[in-house]
């Protein structure tokens, strides 16, 4: 056999073995369709869960499977390239970028909504108004209470906030205790009179059967921020009307990243949290959208 001869050979079986492992390949990902792993912080759990619940209402062949994990866990997974996506509470710094970068698969940061931090305390407590400089020093325990404060957990983007607000590296008061969840910050603070939980605004908005008894049995803390010039005399709750004015202190802008580097069912998902539909999802959860939708108006003659 001449070395042409072979050649041609091995060429037709390369192609032969090629045109079988295509017909056995899954179809990849569209905008609407097929299936991706993404991460979210599950501080906001229920509103990224009821967009997912929409968009695969409206896209049936469409399987986001969205994984639930704190703050830590889910940058890691992103840098790591275990997904593609993450939903975040803050954006990635330079560094971080510079990673995905190296991969050739810069990301695509957008953010999406205005996330409230609540403070929470049992109906039977009488604490109803704090300041921003009360919740500083007692984070650095320079105010002797007889308060528990509890949240989520250590690795949470709201202890992160907390670290940030008081200019502490720690948070290692006696009476500051991280749980596991936000769900057991709730049943926390419904068992126990003297504490004071700290969660995602998100949380209390039309909550799940499991935690809604809880829900209904805290009160929202009124926040006041003396060193805001414009508001520095009145104490607000967390709304959509207080967050749109300024006037809760106590927020954090929600962010999607998207390092896909390809128009499939990360970046579809993506784009309908963004989109008018995905907004409007937001904006009736009470929370703060990046852009507001506009409002649909029938004019009859």
């Amino acid at each position: 056999m001449t070395n042409n001869l072979k050649l041609v050979l091995i060429a037709i079986s390369a192609i032969l073995f090629q045109s079988c492992q295509d017909k056995t390949k899954t179809p990849s990902d569209t905008f609407v369709t097929g299936s991706v792993s993404l991460v979210a912080d599950e501080s906001f759990k229920p509103i990224i869960s009821e967009e997912a619940y929409v968009f695969k209402g409206i896209y049936p062949e469409a399987k986001p499977n969205i994984i639930y994990r704190s703050e830590n866990e889910a940058l890691r997974m992103l840098l790591n390239d275990s997904v593609r996506v993450a939903i975040l509470a803050r954006s990635l710094d330079t560094s971080e970028v510079n990673v995905l970068k190296r991969r050739t698969l810069p990301p695509v940061i957008r953010a999406f909504a205005i996330d409230a931090v609540a403070l929470i305390v049992n109906q039977a407590s009488n604490d109803t108004l704090i300041t921003v400089g009360e919740i500083k020093s007692m984070l650095n325990g320079k105010i002797k209470t007889d308060k528990n404060i509890v949240f989520d957990n250590p690795n949470s983007s709201l202890v992160r906030y907390l670290k940030d607000l008081s200019g502490s590296k720690e948070l290692k008061q006696k009476n500051i205790y991280a749980l596991k969840s936000n769900v057991e910050v709730l049943k926390y603070v419904n068992q126990h009179p003297n504490a004071i939980g700290i969660i995602g605004f998100n949380w209390l908005n039309d909550p799940d059967k499991e935690y809604a008894d809880a829900v209904n049995n805290v009160k929202i803390v009124a926040v006041k921020d003396e060193n805001n010039k414009k508001f520095n005399n009145e104490y607000f709750k967390p709304s959509q009307s207080s967050l749109v004015l300024k006037q809760y202190p106590l927020s954090r802008e929600l962010f999607i990243i998207n390092s896909t580097g390809k128009m499939g069912l990360g970046t579809g998902f993506s784009e309908f949290v963004l989109s008018e539909k995905g907004q409007r999802i937001i904006l009736k959860s009470n929370l703060m959208p990046e852009s507001v939708p506009g409002r649909e108006i029938n004019i009859k003659h």
